[in-house]
């Protein structure tokens, strides 16, 4: 394949992604998964990526530099560079659920890889996978040799594409019947991970979890969009006299209620009031201000709100509203934390909006503390960027 100039340098830089209309030329008819070689002008190798003619953005760079075997080997020596990343978190011992492979920030563009103690989840995200999936596996077998590896997919990706492949399909090992446990900086979770969202729990939020918990000594706390109680567990662990988990969903708080009892065992758990609330944000918000309840730690973690780059505009306003609404019922002195995990709303822009929405309820922020990715979830080129997060307290 020939591609234009512009896109080029973007491979040459990085970037991951060649698009439809950046292709000038072609040799050969190419099919889901085909090894798309790129050439420059002058017939020298550039890069090879996976050819998916159902997508605008035709090419997924897995291999820039100079010419190489895209075999079982090449993904194996992938994975150990991208565990090389993690050696620090996983060396830790604390924790023993992580990501492994991070997509595009990690040169596999379309999936992510994720470990649970023992179990492990291949999420693919596009079907250009399907046909090297006879070399992957054994080189995740040969990196991780895991108890079991579970395949997920996308709602997107076409049944027919996926030769016969369910989800939820054991591709090693035997498929668990049960939630899996396991450890996020010394407290137990479990992942559902056959049926849950995205590979069974969300992962990233992890360093931002525990330093809400560092905080949370005698605090009463309320946790927006809960989820299975990332962040209503590790406050509790860590000295929280009485959390309010709000989610729009019962059984997605019935999760967060079995990951409780599973640190019942910790004193500071035990000791935490817990209360569920169902319900939409909003409205809970607001009967929250209503009754008069104040919290001296908020914490917002909504959903993305941005499936298209259309939408950006109104999921600024979404943040604006949520903040406005949740910073009143932080106690002065107060911490309030709020997060975007949506790589379309850039960090300057979130936080941004974030601040004057405060400064316009009458409740201006004294920032903390800004973060970002967690180091099993790296940030390979600019549209991997997408969790950002700010910590803040409320005079």
């Amino acid at each position: 394949m020939r591609v234009t100039s512009e896109a080029l340098r973007g491979i040459r830089s990085g970037h991951p992604w060649v698009y439809e209309n950046s292709i000038l030329s072609i040799k050969g008819e190419g099919v889901s998964g085909d090894l798309a070689v790129i050439f420059d002008d002058d017939r020298k190798f550039v890069a090879i990526g996976l050819y998916d003619p159902d997508s605008p953005i035709r090419i997924k760079i897995v291999h820039r530099g100079k010419p190489t075997t895209v075999d079982r080997a090449f993904w194996t020596a992938k994975l150990q560079t991208a565990m090389e990343l993690r050696a620090k978190l996983i060396e830790r011992g604390d924790t023993t659920g992580y990501r492994c492979i991070n997509g595009e920030n990690d040169e596999m563009p379309g999936i992510v890889l994720d470990y649970y103690a023992g179990t492990m989840v291949l999420k693919i995200y596009n079907a250009i996978w399907v046909p090297h999936l006879n070399d992957l596996v054994p080189a995740i077998n040969d990196v991780f040799h895991p108890d079991a590896l579970v395949l997920r997919h996308a709602r997107n990706v076409e049944k027919a594409l996926l030769h016969g492949l369910e989800e939820g399909d054991a591709l090693l090992g035997t498929a668990p019947t049960e939630p899996v446990l396991f450890r996020e900086a010394g407290l137990t979770f479990e992942a559902d991970v056959i049926r849950g969202q995205k590979t069974g729990y969300f992962l990233d939020q992890r360093e931002n979890r525990v330093l809400v918990g560092t905080q949370a000594e005698g605090a009463k706390m309320l946790d927006m969009f809960a989820a299975t109680g990332g962040f209503t567990v590790h406050a509790a662990a860590g000295g929280a006299t009485e959390v309010v988990a709000v989610d729009i969903s019962d059984p997605t708080l019935a999760v967060a209620d079995r990951n409780l009892q599973h640190n019942v065992s910790v004193p500071n758990v035990a000791a935490c009031k817990y209360r569920p609330m169902v319900g939409d944000a909003y409205e809970v918000l607001e009967r929250l201000w209503r009754n008069g309840e104040r919290f001296d730690i908020v914490v917002i973690d909504p959903p993305s709100f941005t499936p298209r780059q259309t939408s950006v505009d109104r999921a600024l306003a979404s943040y604006a509203i949520l903040t406005e609404k949740a910073v009143r019922l932080v106690k002065p002195g107060g911490l309030y934390v709020q997060a975007s995990c949506s790589s379309r709303v850039t960090a300057d822009e979130f936080h941004l909006t974030v601040s004057h929405a405060a400064a316009r309820a009458g409740r201006p922020l004294d920032e903390w503390r800004r973060t970002s990715h967690p180091v099993d979830h790296p940030i390979g080129f600019p549209q991997g960027a997408y969790l950002k997060a700010v910590f803040a307290r409320v005079p």
